[in-house]
């Protein structure tokens, strides 16, 4: 009774004009192969440039964000809060934290949000506790799978966040760029299990794939303005993860606890437990791969401790261009919000990266025998 004015649409439900989305698995094409497949095109095939006829935003971006209660979710509405006058919220999917939603849309008043379909009921009955703080406004609620295809499509967005993890969100960046959509992808296993589906959908559509992870935000941030042909070699670059200093003969005692102690990175359990075997850099070179049309040959991991390089690419006259900063996934997040351009920050929340303080840079040869998941991850990558 107190959310009268809150309106709950299934997925089964007939959508209003514009709305329709369609959510679909993708079909399988062609392996990549050991090197760059002519039939897969790449998102940035070693070079970016401006978009033709670019000019210079005056109104905030509107956005949706995938997985909004989670890591990558939180943190980019972190940035919305902090510079609403170049970012706007329009739509939210979440999960099932239904009390951290509510605070998300009392403080940014989407039009549309999405959840898990059992917990629709108490999404409005929380709202319904608010109904005289929130005055007239009432977001659309919308549930599952077809919910969060609504969300990553909502009409009046430029780009979408794809923040849920897993497979999970394939399906809503199909259905996003299937409207034309820029795709903010923080979500890897979208280009690892799909690679080869959504590339060429999305050239087919005229959308941006940016990157939001550190690595391939710093590999994008590299190639701005390359040549054809100037990009030689990617060089990611590897924490080591919470085992990164443990004997390979003491693994078989670690405990979960253990796995998430990031030494360097603040992020969801499921990928500081991949950090921690460093399955997760064997999944970012398939999808440098896709990303950049490099060849697996010319890609290559090296252990880097401090997490200030992010990642660096060899240019064809073998200079290396890097990207550096201090370990904060807000950075790469900001940029494929603001890309092409930069967003000023403040000195107070967005320390500027002192190279006294920040000390020595140090290297290592990835141990393969400790961290094989690598090695199958290349192999999976050449196999398709």
């Amino acid at each position: 009774a107190n959310m009268q004015s809150v309106n709950v649409k299934s997925s089964k439900l007939t959508r209003g004009v514009g709305r329709r989305t369609t959510c679909r698995a993708p079909t399988r094409v062609a392996a990549s192969g050991n090197g760059a497949n002519n039939e897969i095109p790449a998102a940035w095939p070693g070079t970016a440039a401006l978009p033709e006829g670019y000019t210079k935003r005056t109104t905030p971006k509107p956005i949706s964000i995938l997985g909004c209660t989670g890591s990558i979710g939180t943190q980019t509405l972190d940035i919305c809060r902090e510079h609403p006058e170049s970012f706007e919220v329009k739509a939210l999917s979440a999960g099932s934290n239904v009390e951290l939603l509510v605070e998300q849309i009392k403080e940014f008043k989407p039009e549309l949000v999405s959840i898990k379909e059992t917990k629709v009921g108490e999404l409005k009955e929380a709202l319904g506790a608010f109904k005289s703080e929130l005055g007239g406004y009432a977001p659309e609620i919308v549930a599952g799978v077809e919910g969060m295809c609504e969300v990553a499509a909502f009409p009046s967005i430029e780009a979408t966040v794809t923040g849920i993890v897993g497979c999970a969100g394939l399906q809503p960046t199909v259905a996003a760029i299937e409207a034309g959509k820029d795709i903010c992808l923080a979500n890897k296993e979208t280009l690892i299990a799909g690679g080869p589906f959504i590339l060429p959908l999305a050239k087919k559509n005229g959308i941006h794939i940016l990157p939001a992870d550190s690595e391939h935000s710093a590999l994008f941030q590299c190639i701005q303005g390359l040549p054809e042909g100037g990009l030689r070699r990617i060089i990611l670059t590897a924490s080591g993860g919470a085992f990164r200093d443990w004997d390979a003969k003491k693994l078989k005692d670690a405990k979960v606890s253990d796995a998430l102690k990031h030494p360097n990175w603040d992020m969801g359990k499921k990928i500081t437990i991949d950090s921690a075997t460093l399955m997760n850099k064997g999944l970012e070179v398939i999808e440098a791969h896709y990303l950049y049309g490099t060849s697996y040959d010319d890609i290559e991991i090296v252990i880097h401790p401090q997490s200030i390089i992010h990642s660096m690419v060899e240019t064809a006259d073998s200079s290396v261009l890097a990207q550096l900063g201090w370990p904060d996934m807000r950075l790469p997040i900001l940029y494929t919000l603001s890309w092409p351009e930069r967003q000023a920050t403040s000195e107070v929340t967005w320390p500027r990266l002192d190279f006294i303080k920040m000390g020595d840079l140090t290297f290592r040869t990835p141990d393969h025998e400790k961290y094989p998941s690598m090695k199958i991850a290349y192999a999976a990558g050449r196999a398709g």
